[in-house]
Order: C-alpha cells, then structure tokens, then sequence
C-alpha cells in the first residue's frame, strides 16, 4: 500500500508550489496531475508583484523571466467613455508568461522534491472514521485503477476542483464567479511593457484586457465579466469581445494585422469574494480550489502560490504533532483570514465600485489630466499590498478633490 505524508491532487502553481514548499521538511510528498506537461491552461498569463516575491523565494524569478515578456512597468487603462491613463508600478514590476510555460517550470521544479505522476486521474477519496486519508484515480496510459493513501490529502486542482466536489464544496453562487474568454493573438500592434486594461460598455463589471508576452506582437487578448451579470444581460462574451476588436476605437488598428492562434477558450474562475470552507478532518484546498481569485483583478497565481506557502508551513506543524483533524487544519485557514482576505474584501469593493460607469469615466478622465491622482492610484493598485485605502468612501472624497 503506497502511503505519503502529504498528497497533493493538481500540479498547478499551487500544486508544485505546496511541493516544493514542503520539501524543505524532507516530507513524503505525492504530486498527482492528470494532464502531462507541457500541457495549457487558459489565464490571463499575469504575474503580479506578489507572485514574483513568492518566485523569488522559491529561487525561480530568473527561470520564469527568461519565458516570460520583458518586466511589466505598468498598467493602461481606459474608461468606457474612451478616456486612458498610465499607472506606474515602480519600484515594484510583474512579467506575463504563458500558463503553458510557467506551469511547466514549477512542475519540473517540484519533481526534485516530491513522487510525480503525470496522466493520474483522480475520481474519488477515500475516506475513513470523518478523516479523507486518501484517493482514488485511475493512470491514464495503462488504464489502471489504483489507490494512494495519505496523512494529508490537498486539493490544488483549480477551479473544477474534484477534491472539493467529493467533499460537496465546489460551488459559488453567480455573484461571486467570473466567466472569462481567452485567445492568443500574433501581430498586435502596439504593445509596450504595460499590461492593458479596457473597461468597455457590456461588460461591467468586468474589462477587457490586453497582455504583451514573450515575442514581439504576440499577446494574450481576453475579457471576463461576472457571472450574475452574464446571466442577468444574456451576454455573449465572445461576439462582445470579437466585435470590440473589429470595431472599438481604441483596438481596431492595432488588430488590422492581427492573427487569432487556436480559436477563443473560456473558463471559470470561482473568486475570493465569498469564503470557502479551506480545511477539515486530513485535507485542505490551495489556490482556485479554495476560492482565492482576487475578485477585481481575475488574478490568482500570487493568491495559490501564497497559500501553498501557508500551508505547507501549518501542515508541518500538524505531522508533528501528529494531528491532522480539522481544528489543528484550522490554523491554515485562520492565517488566510489574516492574511489573504482582508485584500480579497477590498478587491471585492473595487469589484463593485468598477460597475458605475460615470465613476470610471471621472476617475481615469481626472486621472489623465491630474499626475497626483495618476500617482495615487498607480500607488494604491500597484502595490504588493492590499489596495484597502481605495475601496473606502474616504478614498472617492480624496480624488474628488485631489
């Protein structure tokens, strides 16, 4: 009977982090992915600051950047009305590379530390006296049913998560999911080292985004808008995203040339606006399978790599103390109350504030006239941390009169 320490379903940025996270506690770790690598995920292909502070410190940063577009300096931004603005993000900077690379390089990484098996399908978990002690998947390639048991079963795999849907855990409700769209496009033109982001008429709240990458003219190009919203309008996010190519002002130069690569794919991203459940009796959930996409931004690479840090640091302590129940895993999800949702709570505020059209029009128009407000907001939204001060009323009094 093949038996671990910790077992971890998905190989994601989550997956490998948590990995290589607890191989420095020499654990028996198991890193179960049902894809092989190189494999695609469909993202927005960001890296924000955070996420580069948690590479770093996994001695990554350089891999990554070296598959990765130049250093992200900044942000555009447009308002519905047409209005645009710059925000820097010095001293802090980001990259964007593809999911299909990135993941790659935390995969690798991660197979120095723990048992890898790739083309694992994980169908069930094995659960015995109120604890999961382990999972039940079939290999892909000899079609062969088998199980693996564990002291510590961590589901960290993404937003469809098979972990927490066995658990009866895998659902948010409309208000708190986005549906986004994403294709990769070559010869665009314009591209800088800023990240672009267009709040466009049909999809607030929501944007369209503009995402250089690693060759010149070649860019991630996508959209997400709540679900509710998509619901509540009937919205069809792909004719809004095509049509806005074709004809929005702002873009339809710049994609005259442009070739679409392997058609429009979209996906789910359950955010961060409402709570998860996160740990119970031998198991916990990391990145997307907990709920953690920041609900403004979509991002949640930095979100799943911080809480594979997290949790790896608490799993420890629980093996030693050889208490793996829920209230000794609690402590994992206490530190995200501390640590992750504050920022979320924001971010959902921003979220909320990003529907009122009149209010992004006058806040990127000042913005575009006024360097202080250009220089608050780049210092609010840019920063590695929470962007609190903006979500408050207090924040809208300051721009009005700044």
């Amino acid at each position: 009977m093949a038996s671990f320490d910790v077992i971890i379903v998905g190989a994601g940025p989550s997956g490998s982090a948590m990995a290589l996270n607890l191989g420095r506690f020499n654990r028996r770790v198991l890193l179960l992915e049902k894809a092989f690598f190189p494999r695609d995920k469909i993202c927005g292909d960001g890296l924000s600051g955070k996420s580069i502070a948690l590479l770093r410190e996994l001695g990554l940063e350089e891999k990554v950047a070296e598959q990765s577009s130049e250093k992200i300096s900044g942000i555009s931004i447009s308002a519905p009305n047409g209005s645009k603005m710059d925000i820097p993000m010095a001293p802090n900077y980001g990259y964007c590379c593809r999911r299909e690379l990135f993941d790659t390089i935390l995969f690798q990484k991660a197979k120095q530390t723990a048992q890898t098996i790739e083309g694992f399908q994980v169908t069930d978990l094995i659960q015995q006296n109120g604890f999961v002690v382990g999972v039940k998947g079939i290999d892909s390639k000899t079609k062969e049913s088998k199980e693996f048991f564990g002291k510590v079963i961590v589901g960290a795999d993404g937003a469809n998560s098979i972990v927490a849907t066995k658990l009866g855990l895998n659902h948010n409700p409309p208000e708190h999911h986005i549906v986004g769209l994403r294709g990769y496009y070559e010869n665009v033109e314009g591209l800088t080292d800023k990240i672009e982001l267009h709040f466009v008429d049909g999809v607030l709240p929501g944007y369209f985004w503009i995402f250089p990458l690693e060759k010149k003219g070649f860019a991630n190009v996508g959209i997400g808008m709540v679900t509710q919203q998509v619901n509540k309008q009937k919205a069809n996010l792909k004719k809004i995203m095509e049509k806005a190519i074709v004809e929005n002002s702002l873009f339809k130069d710049r994609f005259k040339n442009a070739k679409l690569l392997d058609g429009i794919k979209g996906w789910g991203l359950p955010v961060g606006s409402i709570k998860r459940k996160s740990a119970g009796n031998g198991w916990i959930f990391l990145g997307d399978a907990a709920s953690l996409i920041d609900p403004f931004t979509g991002e949640g690479i930095g979100n799943a790599l911080l809480s594979a840090k997290i949790a790896a640091q608490e799993i420890e302590q629980c093996l030693r103390s050889n208490n793996v129940s829920e209230q000794s895993l609690q402590r994992y999800s206490k530190r995200l109350d501390q640590e992750l949702y504050p920022e979320l709570k924001t971010s959902y505020s921003l979220q909320r504030m990003a529907n009122k059209k009149w209010l992004l029009n006058f806040i990127i128009n000042k913005a575009k006239k006024k360097p202080a407000v250009a220089q608050y907001l780049g210092e609010s939204l840019a920063n590695e941390k929470p962007r609190k001060r903006l979500a408050g009323p207090l924040a809208l009094i300051k721009l009005f009169f700044l």
